[in-house]
């Protein structure tokens, strides 16, 4: 895999851990502890927050902020314009007008799992968790977790249905699904909420 390709435009900590493979483009920052996967992909003017941290193979499209507290794991999409938060109790000052410090706030993490999908202009709330191919629909509010392949849309956002790892919806049949592709789904029978793909024999 070739090393890192970073654009001149981009401003990128000395501290960051860029693996090989991956792109920067124009106007990109990139902070100090942050960690990109192999095979990533920074499109134009993303912001990348301190301690984020990103997988292997992971999209993020023009415009998108991924600030501190965020985990992205391996294939996942972000669309375009999509805003992570991560203060649950947003405000610039203290009660007496003091302006907030660091020690003022607490980070309220939020974990995106492999292969989920983020539609263009969704607003991920903190302190949640997108499961495993889950697929979030352009222009979402999401505030509180998506199951495992679930598909959400909707302010707040709501479950509409299933999705498959190749991304086409899939209908249920009882606690099971087949997809177009092939690939089978079944709901998770160990106390999760959500779906999961049926082992292949």
């Amino acid at each position: 895999m070739p090393p890192p390709r970073i654009h001149p435009t981009a401003l990128v900590s000395e501290k960051a851990n860029i693996e090989d493979g991956v792109q920067v483009w124009l106007h990109c920052q990139v902070r100090e502890d942050v960690r990109i996967g192999s095979g990533s992909i920074l499109g134009k003017n993303v912001y990348v927050d301190a301690g984020v941290q990103i997988g292997r193979n992971v999209k993020i499209q023009n415009n998108v902020s991924v600030f501190h507290g965020v985990t992205l794991e391996d294939g996942v999409f972000v669309g375009p314009h999509v805003c992570f938060t991560n203060d649950k109790e947003p405000r610039a000052v203290n009660p007496d007008l003091s302006l907030k410090g660091a020690d003022d706030w607490i980070v309220s993490p939020t974990l995106v799992k492999t292969g989920a999908a983020i539609g263009a202009n969704s607003t991920i709330l903190c302190g949640i968790t997108l499961g495993e191919w889950s697929m979030i629909g352009a222009g979402s509010v999401v505030t509180k977790d998506v199951p495992a392949h679930a598909l959400v849309a909707g302010c707040p956002a709501r479950v509409l249905g299933w999705v498959c790892a190749c991304g086409k919806r899939v209908a249920l049949s009882g606690e099971r699904a087949r997809c177009v592709c092939g690939r089978e789904l079944e709901a998770a029978g160990d106390g999760s909420v959500g779906m999961r793909a049926v082992p292949l024999c």
